[in-house]
C-alpha cells in the first residue's frame, strides 16, 4: 500500500507542478505564490529522481546516468537561451556562468558528496579510474577549449570568440561529446559499470521495471525536468531581486540557477552511492558537467545568429585557478581507483571556496 502510494505520488506531482508553472509562467509571482512554487520546484525535483532512477534500473548502466545527464542539460541549455534572448545585454555572460558554475558543482560538490558517502559506508570509495579518468579527461578539454582559450585570443574584443572561433570550439565540443558517448556506451561501457571490493554491489532492487513502466516513468522524467527549469526562471526575478539587495555580483545569478537545475542529478548521485555504487554517481557528475558544456557550446553558437549584444565566454584569472586546481585534484583523486574521506573533503572544499568567491569575488 505505502509502494503503491509513493509511485501515485510521483505520477501526480510533476502534473501539479506542470500546472503551477503554466499559471505562473510569464507573470510577476507575489511571496506567497512564490512560496507554492518553490514547493512544487522541491516536488518536481523529487520526482525527476524517483522516475530517473526508474528509467536507469530499466536501461542499465552506463545508459541510466547518462539518460539523466542528457535530460537535464538539455532543458538547462533551454532554459539558458531563453534568459539570454530575454536579458539583452545584461546576459552576455549568463551561459558562461552557469555553465562553469556547473562544471564546478558537478566536478567538486556532487563528485565530493558521493566519495564522502562512499568513504564513510566502507571507509574507501572504489571506482573504475579508467572510465573515470577518460570522463575527467574530456571535462578538462572541452572547459579549456569553450571557457578558457575566449580569454587569451585576440581576434575579438574582450573575452570573447570571433565567429569563426566560436564555430570551431562548437564543433569541436559537439564532437568530444558524441565520441565520449559512444566509448561510454559501445565501445568500453565496462569502464563506466560499479567495481566491486570484498562485497558485493548493492542491488538489492533486482527486478527491473517493464517497459510500459519505464516508458512512463520517461515521460514523468521529461515532464519533471521541464518544471524544475521552468519554476527555475519563475523564481529567477525574485533571486535577482534577493541577489542584488544582498550585494552580491550578477554572475551570482548562474550559480543558483546551476543549483537548482542539477538538485535531481545529485540526489540521484548521493542515493548510487548510498547503494555501494560509487561509479555510477560518477559518472552522473563527470556526464553532467560534459553535457553542459558539450551540448550548450552549439547551441549557443547557433543561437548567436539572431541573438543580438555580446556574448562573454572567457573566464576570469580566479575563475580558471579553480579550474586548474579541479582538474589537477581531480586527477590525483581518479588514479588510484580509490579515495578517502581526505579526497571527498578536498573537493567540498574546492566548491566551497567557489561559491565563497562567487559571492565575495
Amino acid at each position: 500500500m505505502i509502494a503503491a502510494l509513493t509511485t501515485k505520488w510521483n505520477m501526480y506531482v510533476p502534473i501539479l507542478a506542470a500546472l503551477v508553472l503554466v499559471l505562473g509562467w510569464g507573470r510577476s509571482v507575489p511571496g506567497l505564490i512564490l512560496a507554492l512554487v518553490s514547493v512544487a520546484l522541491v516536488g518536481a525535483v523529487l520526482a525527476a529522481v524517483y522516475h530517473a532512477e526508474v528509467v536507469a534500473h530499466r536501461v542499465g548502466e552506463p545508459y541510466g546516468s547518462l539518460v539523466l545527464a542528457v535530460a537535464v542539460t538539455v532543458i538547462e541549455v533551454a532554459l539558458i537561451v531563453t534568459m539570454m534572448i530575454s536579458g539583452g545585454d545584461k546576459a552576455a555572460s549568463l551561459a558562461r556562468d552557469t555553465v562553469f558554475a556547473a562544471v564546478m558543482i558537478t566536478c567538486n560538490g556532487i563528485f565530493g558528496l558521493v566519495l564522502l558517502v562512499g568513504a564513510l559506508r566502507r571507509r574507501v570509495a572504489v571506482f573504475n579510474a579508467e572510465g573515470t579518468g577518460a570522463a575527467l579527461a574530456t571535462v578538462a578539454t572541452l572547459a579549456t577549449l569553450s571557457l578558457v582559450l575566449p580569454t587569451f585570443t585576440t581576434s575579438a574584443p574582450g573575452p570573447e570568440f570571433s565567429p569563426a572561433q566560436l564555430a570551431f570550439a562548437a564543433v569541436a565540443s559537439l564532437a568530444l561529446y558524441g565520441l565520449f558517448v559512444m566509448v561510454q556506451t559501445v565501445r568500453h561501457p565496462d569502464d563506466f559499470l560499479p567495481v566491486e571490493d570484498g562485497g558485493a554491489v548493492d542491488d538489492s532492487d533486482s527486478h527491473a521495471p517493464s517497459t510500459r513502466a519505464a516508458l512512463i516513468s520517461l515521460g514523468m522524467l521529461v515532464l519533471a525536468l521541464v518544471c524544475v527549469v521552468g519554476l527555475a526562471k519563475v523564481v529567477s526575478p525574485a533571486l535577482e531581486s534577493a541577489i542584488a539587495s544582498a550585494g552580491l555580483p550578477p554572475s551570482a545569478v548562474g550559480v543558483v540557477i546551476a543549483m537548482l537545475v542539477l538538485l535531481p542529478e545529485t540526489i540521484a548521485a548521493v542515493n548510487s552511492a548510498r547503494r555501494n555504487q560509487v561509479q555510477i554517481g560518477l559518472n552522473l557528475a563527470l556526464g553532467s558537467a560534459m553535457a553542459s558544456i558539450g551540448l550548450t557550446i552549439p547551441v549557443i553558437a547557433i543561437a548567436t545568429i539572431w541573438l543580438s549584444g555580446p556574448l562573454v565566454l572567457g573566464l576570469g584569472a580566479t575563475q580558471m585557478v579553480l579550474l586548474a586546481l579541479t582538474v589537477v585534484v581531480g586527477t590525483l583523486t581518479i588514479v588510484p581507483g580509490r579515495a578517502t574521506l581526505l579526497h571527498s573533503g578536498v573537493h567540498l572544499a574546492l566548491f566551497a571556496a567557489f561559491v565563497f568567491l562567487a559571492a565575495s569575488p
